[in-house]
Formats: C-alpha cells, sequence, structure tokens
C-alpha cells in the first residue's frame, strides 16, 4: 500500500513539473521573463507612418544592442559602434544614438518601415545596412528625404510631422521595448495616474487598493455560523433510553 502512494505522488509530481516547464517554454525559455520598459521620451506620427523615442539612461550603443539582440536575434544589424547602430526585426527599424545633449545616455528610436521610407536619407543607410535591404525598401515606395535619426532631426529635418512629447494615447498605441533585467515587472512609464489598476510605478504586483469595492472576498473553513464552504453538516444525536421490565432491560425500538 505504501509503494503505490509512493509511486502515485511521484506521478503527481512529475505532472506538475511538466506543466511549470511547459509554461516556461510558453513564455520562451532563453528569453528573459521579467521586462522592464525604458521611458518613451518622444513621438512623431502620421497614420502608419511612426517614430517613437525612447532613452537608455547611462548606457552605451553597444550595450543597449547587446541587451535587445539577446532577448530577439534582429534580422540585420549594422556593425558595432559606440554612436550609432540599427537593428532590423521586420518591418521595425530600431536606431539607436548616442545623445549628443547627454552623451552618458542612448536614444532608442524605433520607426516603422513606412517611416523610413518617406523620411530617412538612402545613401545615409547605406553606410549601415546591406544594399539590397536599401535598395528594395526604396525602389519599392521611392522618394525618402534627407532625414538621419532624432538626434540631427533639427539638422536633418524629417519630411513629415514634427516631435513631441508623448501623450496618453501616444503611450496607449506606442510599440513596447523590452530588456532583460532583473527587477519588478513594471509598464512603459509612470502611469499610475491614468491607469488606477496598477500600482506605484506601474507594478502589476503592487495594486493601489479599491476604495469603491474594499472586500476582496474569502473562503473560510467552519466557524460558528455553519456558512463556511467546507463546513460539515450537522448530525443529531439521541442517546439510547432504557426502561425497566421484567428482570431485564430492553432497547427502545
Amino acid at each position: 500500500m505504501g509503494k503505490k502512494r509512493n509511486r502515485f505522488l511521484g506521478l503527481k509530481l512529475l505532472l506538475v513539473a511538466s506543466l511549470v516547464l511547459s509554461l516556461l517554454t510558453g513564455c520562451g525559455i532563453g528569453s528573459p521573463n521579467v521586462k522592464e520598459t525604458y521611458p518613451l521620451e518622444s513621438v512623431n506620427r502620421d497614420g502608419n507612418a511612426t517614430s517613437y523615442v525612447y532613452r537608455a539612461a547611462d548606457k552605451t550603443v553597444p550595450e543597449v544592442a547587446k541587451e535587445l539582440t539577446d532577448e530577439k536575434k534582429p534580422d540585420q544589424m549594422s556593425p558595432e559602434d559606440a554612436d550609432r547602430m540599427f537593428l532590423v526585426y521586420g518591418n521595425e527599424w530600431y536606431h539607436l544614438q548616442k545623445d549628443t545633449a547627454k552623451p552618458s545616455d542612448t536614444l532608442i528610436e524605433i520607426d516603422s518601415q513606412q517611416y523610413v521610407q518617406r523620411n530617412y536619407d538612402s545613401s545615409f543607410l547605406q553606410g549601415y545596412l546591406t544594399a539590397a535591404l536599401i535598395g528594395q525598401l526604396f525602389d519599392s515606395f521611392g522618394g525618402g528625404g534627407s532625414y538621419r535619426g532624432y538626434t540631427s532631426r533639427d539638422i536633418y529635418q524629417p519630411k513629415q510631422g514634427t516631435y513631441h512629447k508623448p501623450t496618453t494615447n501616444d503611450k496607449k498605441v506606442a510599440p513596447p521595448l523590452t530588456v532583460e533585467k532583473k527587477g519588478s515587472i513594471l509598464r512603459r512609464g509612470k502611469n499610475s495616474d491614468t491607469n488606477p489598476s496598477v500600482g506605484s510605478g506601474g507594478s502589476i504586483f503592487d495594486r493601489k487598493k479599491d476604495t469603491k469595492t474594499p472586500s476582496r472576498g474569502s473562503i473560510s473553513r467552519g466557524g460558528s455560523s455553519g456558512s463556511g464552504l467546507f463546513d460539515a453538516p450537522k448530525r443529531s444525536y439521541t442517546k439510547p433510553k432504557t426502561r425497566v421490565g421484567s428482570g431485564k432491560i430492553t432497547r427502545r425500538r
């Protein structure tokens, strides 16, 4: 009997371990499962042509590039450079730039393919990415501009729109930028005032108290009121009565 119980317990533990492993696999083994976003600093949007700029404080361009490529391998990547690098992920172009106003920081500009086609100088891009990619991108669309990235936007201006501080709506539609970190799970920026379901700093594990529904509810066990979910039904028990008969004791039926 004891051996059967041990085998049953071992089987249960094996099933639990398999379930945990499958969940980890779904999250992506080898990729970070704890993510932290950089703050969104500036936005330029015109339909599906979008550019979002994030700030990585106290990080060099190669450091940020390594964090991103460790998380997900890009389709194309420019050679390592201290001032500027490009990572191409499908229809999104990550343009990493040393902030000329604050050289200790790196600006991460995420441009849609449409934004690159409409605004960038194709000859400028040829110094960083393959000619095949550049030629295919601009030949299929035509046009282009003189833009060379956010840090030089005042000199080489984009053809469309202007950059501005992100609005609440901008933050909602902006693509998330995640990197491998060791810390809490955070939302983009500190927007707890507009999202009361998220706690201080945007942590999903630090929820604010809901004053409208202060009671979270509970499952109780036992209790004198008999309202607990696991209360056993009460049994009535009557002590058997006896009576004196003719020389013998009989039990009442």
